[in-house]
């Protein structure tokens, strides 16, 4: 089992960057795939971007591509997002969530796969 908690949210002018970092304690994090989720207000939660546990494997929603970046460190138990030329349509809680992978190289964008879900961090984008 894994607890997951998000930090680096904030507000931000658009076209501004933010990196958001999910920690994560409790179990192996290595072998635990990672995706990102946001929702905004009134908005289905939709994905954002996801990474394989070992950092080889990466996906993007088209929305965020070129503009987001996942990456992780395995090391300090954390994932991260760079959030760069953020628009207002950014605007959404954001949510780390994972699953236990193992070895298996896997990018996943639906919601139902993960198990575990960090409380979410806050990102304001103003014009």
């Amino acid at each position: 089992q894994v607890q997951l908690v998000e930090s680096g949210g904030g507000l931000v002018q658009a076209g501004g960057s933010l990196r958001l970092s999910c920690l994560a304690s409790g179990s192996t994090f290595s072998s635990y795939q990672v995706g990102w989720f946001r929702q905004g207000q009134g908005k289905e939660r939709e994905f954002v971007a996801s990474i394989s546990w070992s950092g080889e494997s990466t996906f993007y929603a088209d929305s965020v591509k070129g503009r987001f970046t996942i990456s992780r460190d395995n090391a300090k138990n954390t994932v991260y997002l760079q959030v760069d030329s953020l628009k207002l349509e950014d605007t959404a809680v954001y949510y780390c969530a994972a699953k236990y992978v193992g070895t298996v190289v896997l990018v996943t964008a639906t919601s139902e796969f993960y198990d575990y879900w960090g409380q979410g961090t806050q990102v304001t984008v103003s014009s």
